[in-house]
């Protein structure tokens, strides 16, 4: 009898973090599609969740909302659970106590960034104190805390004492992400110009993307911006040169309106030294936007050859470089990049490492 990987699929109805929430569907879906002979892939949900997943098998549907349920698992309550393979593509998962090696019982997890622990001032402190709990479960009680780079295995590994359970697998690009047919309706409806750089980062760090769009003279458009920060953010810009009315700050958008965005933009400006997943880096490259990046956090890892890494003080130029001159070789870099990041890449390597324990 083959194995059964019981994924953890718990933002189908309450989504806390759209990114995460989206990359748990799709790497179910090349779970599904790369299962070796046998195998199968089944399904952790919380209550009143649908799985819409194609190819996933049992679904254990547990009594508590997502809510209940995080606080349930942050004490190392995980009732009705069971056994058996499991893994998730977030630090929500039932870490408890279990035996590995009689009963191939097995638990892995995911951590996307250590904005926790290295930008507190991005989160909110529930958000920060669940965060931590949950990796002090996971010392204790995860088989595997698996990462997207090297260089957040390296930060991880001064933070929580996991040895050689850390492991390293790549994200990938949102399936099916592509421009919009619509992009120019889009963006309009937005309220956005027809020249614009992208930025994104910390609130601390997009004082170099402000700087940017005025080198490459053109507007700022900074995505995921948290709610209540655009008086914030706008006064960053105009204190960093840029004038208000070139300053659009957006909080989170779906998908097709973030690629109608990026593909609209001369360059996407990523600005966050922190060592965490850069998914807007990911989407960027997979439509060919030329790419500025700071040299820090897991640019180096993500990127490569596939845009520019930069120190700080070389930012402002290199984004107008990408603006203009720069922009179609950096294109075509960007889209060759992203071949390397693919989620039936990542699924099979998840399923490797399930076999390697």
């Amino acid at each position: 009898m083959g194995a059964r990987l019981r994924m953890v699929l718990d933002q189908l109805v309450h989504v806390v973090d759209q990114d995460q929430a989206r990359a748990s569907i799709d790497l179910a879906r090349g779970l599904v599609r790369t299962a070796p002979s046998g195998c199968a892939v089944d399904a952790i949900v919380c209550a009143s969740s649908e799985v819409t997943v194609e190819g996933i098998g049992e679904v254990r549907t547990l009594g508590l909302a997502r809510r209940e349920l995080a606080a349930s698992w942050q004490l190392g309550i995980a009732p009705g659970v069971g056994g058996g393979l499991i893994h998730s593509a977030s630090l929500m998962a039932p870490l408890v106590r279990h035996d590995r090696v009689h009963d191939n019982d097995q638990t892995t997890v995911t951590l996307w960034g250590l904005d926790a622990w290295d930008a507190p001032a991005e989160s909110s402190k529930s958000n920060i104190a669940w965060h931590k709990a949950m990796l002090r479960r996971a010392v204790k009680h995860a088989d595997a805390v698996v990462v997207p780079t090297h260089e957040i295995a390296r930060r991880l590994s001064e933070i929580a004492k996991l040895g050689e359970r850390i492991r390293v697998i790549a994200g990938a690009a949102p399936e099916g992400f592509a421009i919009p047919v619509d992009a120019a309706e889009r963006r309009a409806a937005l309220g956005l110009p027809d020249r614009y750089v992208v930025l994104t980062g910390t609130a601390s760090s997009l004082a170099e993307g402000f700087r940017g769009a005025i080198a490459a003279d053109a507007h700022a458009v900074v995505l995921d911006a948290p709610e209540g920060a655009e008086p914030r953010l706008v006064e960053l810009a105009a204190s960093a040169g840029l004038p208000e009315q070139r300053a659009h700050i957006r909080g989170a958008l779906d998908p097709d309106d973030r690629a109608a965005v990026l593909a609209g933009a001369t360059a996407l400006a990523a600005t966050s030294p922190v060592a965490a997943w850069p998914w807007r880096v990911i989407e960027a490259m997979h439509l060919g936007v030329p790419i500025v990046a700071i040299d820090g956090g897991a640019h180096r890892d993500v990127l490569a050859d596939g845009g520019m890494l930069v120190a700080a003080d070389e930012f402002a130029d290199a984004v107008a470089h990408a603006s203009s001159e720069g922009a179609r070789r950096l294109s075509v870099l960007a889209a060759d990049r992203a071949k390397a990041f693919s989620w039936a890449s990542s699924a099979e390597r998840v399923w490797a490492l399930h076999a390697e324990l």
